[in-house]
C-alpha cells in the first residue's frame, strides 16, 4: 500500500503544480517603469501598445469593438496590452489621472467605461467649460481640474467620492508619468494621432478599427 500512497500523493502534487500554474491574465495588470498599466502576461510574445485618448471619438469606437475581442488574446497569456496616455487636452487630462487613481485593478474597467460614456461626460464637461470660462481662468490648477471633474461629472463615473477626486487631481507626483507618456507619444515619437498601435515596438499605420489591427495580431 506504501507505494500506492506514494503514487497518489505525487499525483496530487502535480495538480497542484498545475492549477498553481493556471494564471487569469484577464485580470493580471502590471506597470511599466513610464507608469502604462499592462493587462496580461507581461512576458507574452506580442506586446500591444495602444496610444489613446479619452476625448477622442476614434479611441471609444475602437474599444467599444475591440475590448471584448481583445481579451480573448490576452486571456490565452500570449498577448499583452499596454494602455500609453496621449493626453491632448485639460479634459483629457483629468479623466486620465482620476482613471489611473482607481488603481492597477480597476484601472481596465474604468478605461472601458470613461470610452462607453464618453459623450455624455465630455458633453457635460463642454458645457461646463463654457458656461465658467471667467472662473476656471482665475482657478490654478489642481482647482481647475478639480472644477472640470465636477462639471463633467466624472468622480461617479469612475468610482471616486468628491474627496477622492480632489485628491487625485491636486496629486502632481500622479501627472508627472501622464505627461512624460504624452511628451513620449506628441514630441518624440510624434504619432500622427490617437489611437496608434505598435505591436511588439513596430507602429501599425493607418489603423483606427478592430478589423484592420486584428490582422497583425494573428501574424504574431
Amino acid at each position: 500500500m506504501k507505494p500506492l500512497k506514494i503514487a497518489v500523493a505525487a499525483l496530487g502534487a502535480l495538480a497542484l503544480a498545475g492549477a498553481a500554474a493556471a494564471v487569469d491574465w484577464i485580470h493580471k495588470v502590471t506597470q511599466t517603469p513610464a507608469g502604462a498599466f499592462v493587462l496580461g502576461n507581461p512576458a507574452a510574445k506580442t506586446r500591444l501598445v495602444e496610444y489613446v485618448s479619452y476625448t477622442c471619438p476614434h479611441c471609444a469606437h475602437f474599444t467599444g469593438e475591440a475590448s471584448a475581442p481583445l481579451r480573448k488574446y490576452v486571456a490565452s497569456g500570449g498577448t499583452a496590452v499596454e494602455i500609453r496616455h496621449a493626453v491632448r487636452d485639460a479634459v483629457d487630462l483629468t479623466a486620465t489621472l482620476l482613471a489611473r487613481c482607481t488603481g492597477p485593478a480597476r484601472f481596465f474597467a474604468v478605461h472601458d467605461k470613461l470610452f462607453a460614456t464618453q459623450q455624455t461626460w465630455f458633453e457635460a464637461a463642454g458645457r461646463y467649460i463654457e458656461a465658467n470660462r471667467d472662473a476656471l481662468d482665475k482657478a490654478k490648477q489642481p482647482q481647475q481640474l478639480q472644477m472640470v471633474a465636477k462639471g463633467a461629472g466624472l468622480g461617479s463615473i469612475v468610482g471616486l467620492s468628491d474627496a477622492q477626486v480632489n485628491a487625485c487631481l491636486a496629486d502632481t507626483a500622479a501627472e508627472r508619468p501622464v505627461l512624460g507618456m504624452a511628451e513620449e507619444a506628441w514630441g518624440i515619437r510624434k504619432i500622427p494621432g490617437t489611437p496608434y498601435f505598435m505591436i511588439n515596438g513596430t507602429g501599425v499605420d493607418a489603423t483606427t478599427s478592430w478589423a484592420a489591427l486584428e490582422p497583425h495580431l494573428k501574424r504574431n
